[in-house]
């Protein structure tokens, strides 16, 4: 498609918790070639120094005080989003106005909840109105925030979180069920095969910053009965915090570690590794369920992240296991009578993957704003 003629899209994404900015980066990838795309964090762009405290605080409550958090999720619940109540708010949907004015966009997609209600205002001000997409990064239990958006459609991960939006009002010609935006990379990985060996176990471990858990997680993996493991450990932004505590790791097992920065690899390693353990964010989740590798929940932030946690047991693909001695038990039970409960798993995940979520969000879109 010629650019002469291709369509403008604004996707708009936020920096709380890696799953809009993933998914947003996805979508535009999938729309290369075939629409003009700008991604912009309108939080980011208008008050940078706020939002970064913000993001600080928001990753600090969900690892160090989740139920702190869970208080503070459940009560938005009863907040009206429809009207600006934030004063700290109103930068960014100041922003996110002139932007809408500048870029005239055929088509915006939202990815993080708030941003529809601020551009249904920027409608309700006289502007030309366009189709308004939000793409919900959660699944099964949906924060009101995006249920009560002023949206045109709601892009989902899964049938069961369609059926529970439909249940709770939302019309059911306005949810389309594409899957999470993965990277489009996906879908040219071949996972591993549920008839592997699983000589040696390779496990992907990605931590939370509390440094404590580093060592005491990786103590509990190879406290399996099984002695063919093989871990690596996705430190991500927390290199510098953790890397020590990792290094500590990878010499009391020589041989066995491998420690990963900041990586664009991800879905290299989910589709090589027999499991993944770390937390129940929607980014994570789906890209493993992308590669169809099973997946341990190491840590669950309390309401947000349930959804994510009940669709991994609703298709057995996954479990939660909180408590170090709970992590080493489910390892063993994995790898007990030659991996036949990690071999079901496997073959459960392979039978529901969507590798090609973003390409599917960015074909509704276009179909939408083209017919």
């Amino acid at each position: 498609m010629s650019h002469a003629y291709s369509p403008r899209i604004l996707i708009t994404t936020a920096g709380f918790g890696d799953g809009h900015n993933s998914a947003a980066r996805n979508i535009a990838t999938a729309l290369q070639g075939r629409a003009i795309t700008k991604v912009i964090d309108p939080c980011q762009m208008a008050s940078p120094t706020l939002n970064r405290f913000l993001q600080k605080s928001y990753r600090t409550m969900t690892t160090h005080c989740p139920r702190l958090w869970h208080k503070v999720y459940c009560s938005t619940d009863q907040q009206d989003f429809s009207k600006q109540q934030l004063p700290f708010m109103r930068p960014p949907e100041n922003l996110l106005s002139r932007e809408v004015l500048e870029f005239a966009p055929h088509a915006i997609i939202s990815t993080y909840p708030l941003y529809p209600y601020f551009i249904e205002r920027h409608f309700q001000e006289g502007h030309p109105r366009v189709p308004v997409f939000t793409v919900v990064t959660d699944s099964i239990e949906i924060n009101a925030a995006w249920r009560k958006a002023p949206s045109d459609y709601w892009l989902v991960t899964d049938s069961q979180t369609k059926q529970n939006l439909t249940h709770q009002g939302l019309a059911t010609d306005k949810i389309m069920t594409p899957g999470f935006a993965v990277h489009p990379h996906f879908q040219q990985l071949t996972p591993i095969m549920a008839d592997d060996p699983c000589s040696p176990f390779r496990v992907l471990y990605f931590p939370t910053s509390k440094k404590p858990h580093v060592r005491r997680t990786s103590r509990a993996i190879f406290a399996s009965a099984h002695q063919h493991i093989e871990l690596t450990i996705v430190l991500g932004r927390n290199f510098r915090k953790l890397y020590r505590r990792a290094k500590e790791v990878q010499q009391t097992y020589p041989g066995k570690v491998r420690i990963v920065g900041w990586t664009k690899k991800v879905p290299e390693l989910l589709n090589s590794h027999h499991i993944a353990i770390g937390k129940a964010g929607g980014a994570t989740v789906h890209e493993a369920m992308a590669s169809s590798c099973p997946m341990l929940i190491h840590h669950l932030v309390p309401g947000q992240e349930e959804g994510n946690l009940h669709l991994l047991k609703q298709l057995k693909g996954g479990a939660l296991a909180e408590s170090n001695t709970d992590l080493t038990f489910a390892i063993d039970r994995l790898l007990e009578n030659n991996a036949a409960q990690w071999r079901q798993m496997k073959q459960n995940l392979s039978e529901h993957r969507k590798p090609e979520g973003a390409e599917r969000i960015a074909d509704l879109v276009l179909q939408k704003i083209i017919s």
